[in-house]
């Protein structure tokens, strides 16, 4: 008997990039001593951009993946653009667990080229299919939740 497979299957592959960008961007920050300091300082927002790229990848699926490249990209500038600014209510947010991971906390030039990094990264594994079509075979379908 042939069945089909849920919807949370077909979305099987972004999610488990996802969880593996946040393993490995969340341990690179908590075992960074035991890295190489170029890993320690940058696989973290590297892995962000990347978990984002899969996300938007998730929710956009008549998007072609330089789009989503882009989009993630954009994305993350803004993100870390608006750690120039700090409003008491904003700072609240960024002290919690949650919004310091979603939102970061201070500015730093270097990370736009992380975020360069992974969104490359995600459009590179992203397009092992060729093109969003053929990724249907390779990741499941991509439709939104």
């Amino acid at each position: 008997m042939d069945r089909k497979k849920p919807e949370i299957m077909k979305k099987g592959f972004p999610f488990v990039v996802i969880v593996l960008s946040a393993i490995l961007g969340i341990g690179s920050r908590k075992y960074g001593n035991y890295l190489p300091n170029f890993m320690a300082e940058y696989t973290g927002d590297t892995m962000w951009a990347l978990a984002f790229y899969a996300l938007f990848w998730m929710f956009f699926p008549r998007k072609r993946n330089w789009e989503i490249a882009l989009l993630t990209f954009d994305f993350s500038c803004l993100i870390e653009l608006s750690q120039l600014w700090h409003p008491v209510w904003l700072e609240k947010i960024r002290s919690t667990i949650i919004g310091g991971l979603l939102l970061g906390f201070g500015f730093r030039y270097t990370d736009l080229f992380c975020y360069f990094a992974g969104c490359l990264l995600g459009f590179l594994i992203f397009s092992l299919g060729k093109s969003r079509r053929s990724n249907k075979k390779l990741f499941g379908e991509a439709t939104c939740l």
